[in-house]
Parts: structure tokens; sequence; C-alpha cells
């Protein structure tokens, strides 16, 4: 059940390996000070003795803003094996974010400030590195005996997604190179028939 309790009861928990540092602990406070409704939506998990199995960082957090009160739902009956279980699990993130969305749809200054690590991606990526150069021994490690790079351009948005795919293929020993002819040499014949 959420309740609503004096923030003095609670109970840091000591066992936990999770921590935030300086400038985004700064930035959970600043949070909280502005909106701290979403305290309620968000409580503090604590077992029977009051100890915190999830929120210490918000706990830190509301003490430093000065909150007095905060609310907190309470795990029952848990085992130890439950309650260690819990602790890291509420702290992983399973899912990624849609850059291309946030980027696009949403205030980035605001993400930030928020608390949100967006990528810093240049607007104008130096490129030249992929000119007719010869890389020595860390192109031949990443594809073989191939000296040459090409210069593809991409827009901004399908950039990081490109430089992961190709990261993703070199580091599973393909060559992305031929995948890349044969792809090419599809859609020429394909517009050539048009």
């Amino acid at each position: 059940m959420v309740q609503k309790i004096s923030i003095k009861k609670i109970k840091p928990n000591p066992n936990n390996p999770r921590y935030i540092r300086d400038g985004k602990f700064k930035k959970l406070v600043k949070s909280i000070k502005e909106f701290p409704e979403m305290l309620e939506k968000r409580p503090i998990i604590v077992d029977e003795k009051m100890v915190v199995l999830g929120g210490n960082m918000r706990l830190k957090a509301c003490e430093s803003a000065g909150i007095k009160q905060v609310w907190i739902d309470t795990a029952e009956g848990w085992s130890e094996k439950q309650k260690r279980e819990f602790i890291i699990k509420d702290n992983v993130g399973f899912g990624d974010w849609d850059f291309d969305m946030l980027a696009n749809e949403w205030n980035t200054e605001l993400l930030n400030d928020w608390g949100l690590n967006l990528p810093e991606f240049d607007k104008n990526p130096d490129y030249s590195i992929l000119d007719d150069i010869d890389l020595g021994g860390e192109l031949d490690e990443m594809t073989g005996n191939v000296k040459k790079a090409l210069q593809i351009p991409f827009d901004l948005e399908d950039y990081q997604r490109a430089f992961d795919l190709v990261k993703e293929f070199r580091e599973n020993k393909i060559y992305v190179g031929k995948l890349l002819i044969e792809k090419l040499e599809n859609e020429k014949s394909r517009f050539k028939t048009n």
C-alpha cells in the first residue's frame, strides 16, 4: 500500500551498489524540487523494517531538497533473496532510447535538464579519415587486406545507426564492403529496368 510518511522513518540501504555522481545527483535534486508530485507515482520501496529496497538515491535527493515527507510502498513478506534481487532489477535499464525521436520530437535541453544524457552528435562530422589514405594495421585488422575506404554521406539522423551497424558487422567478422556492393548492384539492376 502506498502511503506518505516522515522521511526520518526511512533507513537508507547500506548494501545498495547503485549511486549517482555529483552532476546527475544535482539534476535529480532539481527535478524533485521542480516536480515533487512525481514522487507519489514513483514511491520509495521499503521492507517491513523501513530499509530502502528501491529509491536510495531518490531518498538522498529528497533529503537534499528539504522534503519532509515521502511516498513509500512496503514490500511485505519478501525473502532476503527477493530483496537483493529487487535492488538490482529495480536499477537495470532493459530498454533503449530512440535517439532519433528524442532529437526530433523533444526539447533536448529539457531532456538534459531532466537527467537524460543524450549522445553528442557532431553537426558536421569529419569524414576525412575515410579518404584515400592507408590506415595501416588498424584497417587490416578490421577488414582483412582492404586498404581503401569510401566516403558515404549519411543524413545526421542515420549516421549513428549506420555506424553501430557497421561496428556490429565488423565485430562478427562480416565484410561490410561486400554486402554494400551486393546491395548497390541489386538496386542498380532494379532502376535500370524501370
